[in-house]
Order: C-alpha cells, then structure tokens, then sequence
C-alpha cells in the first residue's frame, strides 16, 4: 500500500474512540510537523550568524518549533491521544454525529505547556521584563494550559468551569502585556519597542482564537478532528514559526546586551578567570613582601641569607 499508513499501524495502539482523525487530518498534522522542523533548522543556522551571546533567541525560538515537531509527529501518527466521553451528542451534524467518544490529543498539550512559556519568555525578554512579573506570567500561562487539559480530559459540563480558569489566566497574561511589559518596552525604545509591539500585537491575536478552536472542538463537539487538527495547526504555525521569523527579524540589529541581558561568552569568562588569578598570584600581602603567605613562620625571601657563626 502506497501513502501514509500511519492509521492503519498504529490502530493497535492504545485505545481509540469513535470520532477521530481520518488520513487527511494525518497528512495535516505530518505537513505541519515538517514545517515546525524546517523553521527549528532555519533558526538555528541564523543563529551562527550572530555572536554565542546574542544567539538566546534564537535558542529560545528554536526550541519552541523542535517540541512542536514532535508533537505534530505524534499527532500525525494518531498517538499521544485518549477517548473521552463527549459531552454533547449532535446527530444532526454530519461531521460529528459518529461521535460517542472523541478522540484527545493530551501530546498537544504537553506541546503547550512547553512552548507557550517559552513564546512568552521571548516577547518578555525582548521588553527587558524584571523576572519577577516573567514568573508571575509564565504561572498564569501554565495554569491556562494544565486548565485546557482538565476540561478537555471531561466529560461532564463541569469541563467549561475548567474553560473559565483558562481565560482568566489569558486575560492576565494579555494585561500584563498590554500594560507592564510594554511599558518596560517603551522605555527600552528602538527597536526592542517595535519588535515587542509587533511580535506582541501578533501574539495575542492569534491566542484568542485558541479558546474558541476549544470550544468547537474538544468542549462543544462541533467539528470533526480533522478540522481540529486544521484550526489548531494554522494557529500553531501562525503563533511558533511565523511569529519566530517576526522575532528573529526584529532582533536582527539588536543585542542581548540592549535589552538589559548580560551574557558572557566563553572567551570572556576564560579571561576573567586568567586575570583573576593573576591578581591573586602577585598580590602583595598585608605583612608585607617578605611575609609568609601560607601562615607557617618562615624567612623573608628577598635578599641572601645571613648566617651566624659560631
């Protein structure tokens, strides 16, 4: 047989439920996943193209399209998911009404609980946060995250309660953006500021749309998974690659250093360590030149010995 067979291998694997990927959403999901390794191959050669201590966003960057390729490996494979009772049965909708389990993909989440920090780590950085509202920030973003995967994972109409933890999380995260961060941002000015407004702007656009592809999808059962997987994927592509090319672009003139981040390379390092001991091994000891610096009583060093005879 000709094609992807990934379905077919792999419907022995664990459980499945009655509504879930078909082939088309397979090649989606393997179409996606070689983009997330291109864009992880494209960052990672513009990163030699600048010094070791300029190249943190691109390592950030980077990372965040390798674990969105995995993922997107195992989706296309119809691992990493579990059946889960749907809440609302629709026999009146063609796409949906096969559905008595719905097929859950938890590697997309172990996905986002991954890559969205570091996503937001990259806008933060860029605007030369102070770390303490970076980790009040990055909190938020996980509990959004561990949220979504709650109420995807329930069954009952408690999943929404779930779904409102999630956006109060996102409506923190988006006024700490609005507000904080682009005030640090501002008072960076040049091209910090552009490229955090921009990258920001952009971010946060896309990220209102995922509430509403969970509710159309794992929380109100209105659309079949292949439709999942093409409204999440559009959404991860927008929001990884494409906002990781925005980033590097704008940090093409910039240095870790103009956003407040003092990285050594090591090349600085060895030489603060050679001077270093330098100092130390011609330093004059406070009892003077002649004065042991072990502690053990000895003679002076300078001039020649003077013997006494007898």
């Amino acid at each position: 047989m000709i094609g992807n067979q990934a379905l077919d291998i792999n419907n022995v694997v664990g459980q499945h439920a009655n509504l879930e990927i078909t082939r088309h959403g397979s090649d989606w999901y393997y179409a996606i996943c070689a983009a997330m390794g291109a864009s992880t191959l494209i960052f990672m050669g513009l990163a030699f193209r600048k010094p070791q201590q300029d190249r943190i966003f691109h390592y950030i960057t980077a990372s965040i399209t390798a674990v969105a390729c995995v993922a997107y490996f195992a989706m296309g494979s119809n691992l990493g998911q579990v059946p889960i009772q749907a809440e609302f049965i629709r026999p009146g909708n063609r796409w949906v009404r096969s559905a008595g389990t719905r097929e859950i993909f938890y590697a997309r989440y172990i996905d986002w609980v991954i890559t969205t920090p570091l996503l937001l780590l990259d806008l933060l950085l860029t605007a030369g946060v102070p770390t303490p509202t970076i980790l009040a920030i990055l909190l938020a973003d996980e509990i959004m995250i561990v949220t979504g995967l709650l109420g995807a994972l329930t069954r009952t109409r408690f999943k929404w309660g779930f779904w409102t933890f999630g956006m109060a999380s996102l409506f923190f995260i988006v006024y700490q953006l609005l507000f904080s961060a682009r005030r640090h941002a501002s008072k960076l000015g040049g091209d910090a500021k552009k490229t955090y407004l921009l990258c920001g702007c952009f971010l946060m656009f896309i990220w209102f749309l995922y509430p509403v592809a969970w509710g159309l999808s794992e929380g109100g059962n209105v659309i079949h998974p292949d439709g999942e997987a093409v409204f999440y994927g559009v959404l991860d592509f927008l929001s990884k690659p494409i906002f990781g090319f925005l980033l590097i672009w704008g940090h093409r003139k910039m240095t870790s250093s103009s956003v407040g981040l003092r990285i050594r390379n090591r090349s600085e390092f060895a030489s603060e360590k050679y001077n270093s001991s330098n100092s130390q091994q011609y330093a004059v000891h406070p009892e003077g030149p002649g004065a042991n610096v072990g502690g053990h009583p000895a003679a002076a060093t300078t001039g020649h010995a003077t013997h006494t005879n007898v």
